[in-house]
Formats: structure tokens, sequence, C-alpha cells
């Protein structure tokens, strides 16, 4: 189990073999995201079904719609990295993201049928998560030890996952008690979205406090110029690349289960079911995952998850049984988000300069983001023009052609100078 702790700030270093404890913020972190993503999956788990089957968008549409929604984030990502990194602000930027993702909620419960106005609540959500995520993960990488970025970071999404359980569960039960009632699915997710500002407020500690005397060394370079000049490190510059590239050629969650609910040809009310199976996989192996990154390299781990999809991607064209897909690809989801997700920001992040953490952060998820927005409007248009099939093939292949660069291109250790400094709450 994994217990808070503050600590001395003098505390000396963990002796070797000894495991050493979780800092509480990051626990508080992981607390917030929970009770959040109970909120969040709850819509996103009905929101393929309502979308596609209910208002009958075409999958070209539905790709339009959510590859817009997830690109419009890009530039608030950047603006609420920069912004939490002046004077610290990392609550405040971080709160002011979580406000907006709930109150997404009561846009989609007045928006009825009306695709814009649907399209528009959407927005606001990805926006609330473009803002929130840069500053709660530089709380993470700013309170943990570097050498456990990637536990911390497994911890984090472990717990987060456990509220991408409860989630679609949560979604299920309130469509069969109000007999397909999506207005009280939206309703209930913005109250539980509510609770989670709420413990952001009362949890989150505003500030990092000031950090552990530094080890006799270089000193680690502080901030200099505005938010690209990160890129003037050729390590952080391949992890910027090699996210974009393998962004692109990622297809959404929402695609894979839609495939699979054509495949299996099951009733829609089961839908909502789909994202659990990945979601258990991931909760599972998110510490493990994010354990061995610190111990082999973090390098390893995250070309082997985009690997386990695109064995995902293949399985989707096999002949194998369908209760064989289903468990295959399902479980294969869960390996590829356990085994990147966090760990893509625990590689990032000793690659970081003093101050400068939100926005380097930003700056990876950006390029994700605009690489997955370009991604699902390909796959949505391929599919549309030419099948599901040949939309599949077509991703397999480039996220092949992605890995192989990746695979040349990614560092594999940061440079001692790059580190951050020493976590403040860390014993």
């Amino acid at each position: 189990m994994y217990l808070a702790t503050t600590g001395r700030r003098d505390a000396p270093p963990a002796p070797s073999g000894v495991r050493r404890r979780v800092p509480g913020t990051v626990l508080a972190l992981g607390a917030v995201s929970l009770v959040t993503d109970v909120s969040s999956e709850m819509v996103t788990a009905v929101l393929p079904l309502y979308l596609v089957l209910g208002l009958g968008l075409s999958p070209l549409q539905f790709g339009l719609l959510d590859g817009l929604s997830t690109g419009a984030t890009a530039l608030v990502r950047l603006l609420g990295g920069t912004a939490a990194d002046r004077g610290g602000r990392h609550k405040q930027v971080g709160g002011l993201g979580y406000a907006l993702s709930a109150c997404s909620r009561l846009g989609l419960l007045l928006a009825g049928g009306a695709t814009g106005w649907i399209a528009t609540a959407i927005a606001a959500d990805r926006l609330g998560k473009g803002v929130r995520t840069a500053p709660r993960d530089a709380l993470i990488t700013l309170h943990s030890p570097p050498d456990d970025l990637g536990r911390a970071f497994g911890t984090h999404r472990a717990m987060d996952t456990t509220g991408a359980l409860l989630g679609p569960l949560a979604a299920f039960a309130l469509l069969w008690a109000t007999a397909d009632a999506y207005d009280a699915v939206f309703a209930v997710s913005f109250c539980v979205g509510a609770f989670g500002v709420l413990l952001w407020v009362l949890l989150v500690p505003g500030r990092a406090r000031e950090a552990a005397p530094r080890p006799a060394g270089p000193a680690a370079p502080r901030a200099r110029g505005g938010l690209l000049a990160g890129l003037r490190s050729p390590g952080y510059r391949r992890i910027v690349l090699c996210a974009g590239l393998l962004g692109a050629a990622t297809v959404g969650d929402s695609f894979l289960y839609l495939l699979l609910q054509r495949r299996l040809e099951f009733d829609a009310t089961w839908f909502p079911f789909l994202p659990l199976g990945a979601a258990a996989v991931y909760l599972l192996l998110a510490v493990p995952a994010g354990r061995l990154a610190d111990r082999i390299g973090r390098r390893g781990p995250l070309l082997y998850g985009h690997g386990a999809l695109l064995l995902a991607y293949g399985l989707l064209l096999t002949p194998l049984p369908d209760a064989a897909v289903l468990l295959g690809v399902l479980a294969l989801l869960g390996v590829f988000y356990a085994a990147t997700d966090g760990v893509l920001m625990a590689l990032t992040g000793p690659f970081l300069t003093e101050g400068r953490q939100a926005g380097g952060l930003a700056l990876v998820q950006t390029a994700q983001a605009l690489a997955r927005l370009g991604a699902a409007v390909a796959f949505g248009a391929v599919w549309t023009a030419a099948g599901p099939e040949a939309a599949l093939v077509a991703a397999l292949l480039a996220l092949t052609a992605a890995l192989v660069c990746a695979a040349r291109l990614l560092p594999a250790t940061a440079p001692e100078r790059d580190a951050p400094r020493p976590p403040a709450d860390a014993p």
C-alpha cells in the first residue's frame, strides 16, 4: 500500500532496496483525478453511442467532432502551462481547468440534440482538461524524487483509472434506471465533477514548499527565454517530435469501441461497458509499469506500449473468434495506456529546466493532441470513404512507421544537468 508522507526536507535518500513512500501531494492529486474521472468517463462512455447511434452522425462527422474538440486544447495547454509556471500558480490554473470541465456537463444537459451546442460543450470539457493537465503533472514532478517519477505517475494514473472504471458503471446504471435518459447521466456527471473541484481546493497545496538542499555538483539551469526555449535541448526536442509522430498514428478509443460494437453486433445498451476492460488492465499495470520504467529506463516501456496498440489494430483485422478479439483488444489497450501515459511524462520531466515544468510538459501534450486531431479526422475520413478495414490497415502502417522512427529518436536517459530540483515532500 502506498502511504503519504511529508518527510523532512533534510532527510537522507532511502537506502538501496527500501521502498520510498509516495508523496502526499501525489495521493491528493490522485484523489482529485479519481473523482473527476468518474464524472468525465460517465459522459465519455455514452457519448459515441449518443452521437453516432442516437443522433445519427456519420463516422466522418464523429471524427471531425472528436478531433477538433481535442485539437482545441492545443493553445490552451500551452497557455495553461505557461501561466502555471509564472509565480508557481499551479493550483490556481489547474483548478480553473477542473471547474471548466465540470461546467461543460451543464452544457451537454442544455444542448438537447443541437450538434453545435454539443460540440461547444465537448470543446469546453477538452479545454478544461487542457488547462489542468500540465499544472497537475508539474506538481507531480515537483513533489516526487527524480528517480521515482515513473512510480509517482503510475500511482496517480492508477487512481485516475479507478475513476475511469467507476464512471462507465455509473453511466450504465443510470441509463438502465432511467430508460436511456442521457440527461440524467449529464446531470449526475456535473455534480460529481463539482465535488472533484472541491477536493482540489481543499487537498492540493497552493505551491511547492522550499526545495531540499541540492547535493554538491552543477546547479540545475534556471528557465531562460520563452516557452520554446526548452527545444534547444536535443533530448527534449526529440521527445516532442516523437510524441507528435506516435500521436499521429493513434486511433482514438471511441473508434476502437465502435469497431468492436460493429464487429460483435451486441446490443447498444452494453456499449458503456467496453471501456471497463481496458481501464481494469490499466489499473492493474499502471504502478508496475511506472516502477519498471524507473528501473530499466522509460524509453523501452513507451515503445512497448505503442507496440501493444499496434497489436490491437492487427487483432481487429484477424478472423479470430469474437470473444478473443474483444478480450485481446481491451487488454492490449490497457497495456498501451499503462506503459505510455504516465511514462511519457516521467521521461520528459528530467529534461525540463527549473521553472518550466508545466510549460515543458504542456508542449509535449500539445504535440500529441494536435497529432491525434489529424489522426481522428483522417481515420474517420478513410472509414467513410473506403470502410473500417481500410482505415485500420492505414492506421497499422502509420503506427509501424512511427514506432521505427521513435525507436531511433527517443533519448534513453536525461543528462544530469537537466534534472529537476529534488522534491519538496519526498522523504
